[in-house]
């Protein structure tokens, strides 16, 4: 249908007018992106002790097919990372340190990697501030074992002790073999120089099944290392496991027990530790964090075949 003249007139009338609208129109500026995550802590009760999970950052693993696994190939491991959508090329190994709030004491497990590691680590002592928690306000340290991302954080990047009033509690076990002659000579020196600043009589060196608060109590979980120790919280009904590195990233030795990580000093061992501990776990029920599992690391295992499948606990805004 053609146009007649008085529509034509009108139409060029309306596209005349079209600058003068959008100059009329203010402009809208883009909304800066912020460029860093939200603050990475998460709480949850456990009976009335409260949990925080405070993230430390990740350390990425390049090539997690070559030599990250002592028994696996390459196309083994490269297809368990691809069934759970994770790329082929890198690992992304998360860091989690566990706060428990008796109401009487605040107890830290682990101390993480100090900011003195990968560079993408570190951001402990940000979500830490962001979550209310200095590290004055802590009791005691209980310590699953001394790999250094697991004891770095005892110290400031000056060797000062960063936790002043804590009382440091340690497997004998595993103080005997990093303070003894068995140990390699430098991972050896860095355990000492993290734990030198604290004095002797805050330093207490008890067995790995000990109670180390009310409802607190350690699990042996050796093999990872010589005095590995994962921890119970029990409150009320409330139930809980610290794990430590009884696994590692959960696609690769959760839903593969077998599996022999490199960072295994006995790997027979640890894989029985694993086995024994998540059979019992998912038996019962009981919820985990896990030291290397997706921030916040919380969540069940349940059998799953030969293995062990991973079941997050669902966040809530609720503590």
């Amino acid at each position: 249908m053609g146009l007649d003249r008085r529509h034509m007139l009108a139409a060029g009338a309306a596209t005349l007018a079209a600058p003068a609208l959008l100059a009329a129109t203010p402009a809208r500026a883009a909304v800066p992106q912020a460029g860093r995550q939200a603050p990475g802590f998460y709480r949850m009760k456990v009976g009335d002790y409260e949990v925080t999970v405070v993230n430390d950052g990740f350390n990425r693993r390049p090539n997690p097919g070559e030599g990250f696994v002592r028994n696996a190939d390459k196309a083994a491991v490269e297809a368990a990372l691809a069934r759970d959508f994770l790329p082929t090329g890198h690992l992304d190994i998360t860091f989690n340190i566990t706060f428990v709030n008796t109401g009487r004491e605040l107890i830290l497990f682990d101390t993480g990697t100090g900011g003195l590691l990968a560079q993408t680590a570190g951001t402990m002592w940000d979500n830490m501030q962001a979550a209310g928690i200095a590290p004055e306000q802590v009791t005691k340290i209980a310590v699953t074992h001394f790999h250094g991302d697991h004891v770095s954080g005892l110290v400031t990047r000056e060797g000062q002790a960063r936790f002043p009033n804590a009382e440091l509690i340690v497997p004998e076990a595993e103080w005997a073999f990093w303070m003894g002659d068995r140990a390699p000579a430098q991972p050896a020196a860095m355990v000492k120089g993290r734990f030198g600043p604290y004095p002797a009589e805050r330093i207490k060196r008890v067995a790995s099944d000990a109670e180390v608060a009310p409802g607190i109590r350690g699990i042996p979980t050796h093999g990872h290392t010589p005095g590995h120790t994962s921890y119970s919280v029990q409150s009320g009904n409330g139930t809980l496991i610290i794990l430590g590195d009884v696994t590692n990233h959960p696609t690769v030795n959760l839903r593969n027990p077998g599996w022999h990580i490199v960072f295994d000093m006995d790997a027979a061992e640890a894989e029985q530790t694993r086995r024994r501990l998540f059979d019992r776990a998912a038996s019962d029920r009981t919820p985990i964090v896990g030291y290397h599992w997706p921030f916040p690391a919380t969540g069940y295992v349940r059998k799953d075949g030969q293995g062990f499948d991973w079941v997050p606990i669902q966040w809530t805004s609720q503590v």
